[in-house]
């Protein structure tokens, strides 16, 4: 299945948003920068792969092939999509980092 150019531009920008919105919240509530930035990579495996998490753990080398199958297969337009994503989380730490060392204190 195909995606239009325009969806392809809406779902970069909400994930964007989506994922800098977290990111600053969690970064301003829990006082670590890169929170969000760490945690994202676990997210885009969800969202991804359809393996239960604890998988991992029980049988370790079927969810990783699995995965690595899945991450393979991915169109352009996903890695696009999941890459906004981490842009918007590493951007929040960034925007939380220059924020502080300016004077700002959130909470």
């Amino acid at each position: 299945m195909q995606m239009s150019i325009v969806v392809l531009i809406i779902s970069i920008l909400l994930f964007f948003v989506l994922f800098f919105g977290i990111g600053f919240i969690l970064n301003m509530l829990l006082r670590m920068s890169w929170i969000m930035a760490i945690i994202y990579p676990i997210i885009a495996i969800f969202i991804v792969d359809n393996v239960k998490f604890i998988e991992y753990i029980t049988n370790s080398k079927i969810a990783f092939q699995e995965l690595g199958q899945k991450v393979g297969s991915l169109a352009t337009a996903d890695i696009l999509i999941l890459l906004s994503g981490l842009a918007g989380a590493i951007a929040a730490g960034v925007t939380i980092k220059m924020l502080r060392k300016n004077g700002y204190q959130m909470f």
